[in-house]
């Protein structure tokens, strides 16, 4: 394993949450990346270049530092720079999702915000941002910059033509919010199919889902629920617990 600078447990959970992401429709080849670190540390570690959000193992991630000028590992992902960008941006980032799941890339595509149709767009309404600079792969620290400042303090961005990047105080808050924001697109491109008008939350009953639904008690529950679901498709997860 080339992240000993992270921690074992840590690791451990990104790779749960790669394997989450692969059953809710995140998969593309090899990929997309997931990464953690501590809130506020200088170094994070990420999953390499070479394997997929279904098969990635805790040896298949790489350490890597928040300094962009920092020599990078030879395995570390193309787009390592977004990571870095949105760590440097954001000390109270503990994990990054970025993915080209289906609907969120379609959603993305459309000049339309999340809206509070559903619990998924309570939380994301307002909190997702579209960046049309590019729809390239993310590949210099100045186009990472830009995206980082379009996210500011929110939980998305809409990499338009290109598909997400989502954080969140840990890795399992970024994976959660990964997993819910392509439920959001995809029900709220569902109700916009159909042409009719359709009805949302209101502002009172946002806040209480967010309270509530999204305690951080909640979250640990959904964790806990993709982690079992994990763990029947894949056993050998039970193997990578330290």
């Amino acid at each position: 394993m080339a992240t000993a600078g992270i921690g074992q447990s840590l690791v451990t959970q990104a790779c749960i949450g790669a394997r989450a992401l692969s059953e809710g429709g995140h998969d593309d080849f090899n990929q997309g990346q997931v990464s953690c670190r501590v809130p506020g540390a200088a170094e994070f570690a990420i999953k390499n270049a070479m394997v997929g959000f279904d098969e990635v193992t805790p040896a298949e991630f790489v350490e890597a530092q928040v300094d962009a000028t920092a020599r990078p590992h030879r395995l570390a992902p193309p787009e390592l720079p977004l990571h870095q960008a949105i760590y440097a941006a954001r000390p109270d980032v503990g994990g990054i999702v970025h993915s080209h799941a289906p609907d969120g890339l379609v959603f993305g595509a459309l000049d339309e915000p999340i809206v509070a149709l559903s619990h998924e767009g309570a939380l994301l309404s307002g909190q997702v941002s579209h960046f049309t600079d590019t729809s390239n792969t993310v590949l210099t620290i100045e186009v990472a910059d830009r995206i980082a400042e379009s996210l500011g303090d929110g939980v998305g961005v809409f990499l338009v033509n290109h598909g997400s990047v989502v954080v969140g105080k840990s890795v399992r808050h970024a994976v959660v919010h990964a997993l819910m924001l392509e439920r959001a697109c995809r029900l709220q491109l569902t109700a916009l199919s159909t042409r009719l008008p359709f009805s949302v939350s209101s502002s009172s009953d946002v806040d209480a889902k967010r309270n509530y639904i999204f305690a951080d008690l909640s979250v640990k529950s959904y964790w806990n629920h993709l982690r079992r679901s994990v763990s029947r498709r894949s056993p050998e997860v039970q193997t990578w617990t330290p």
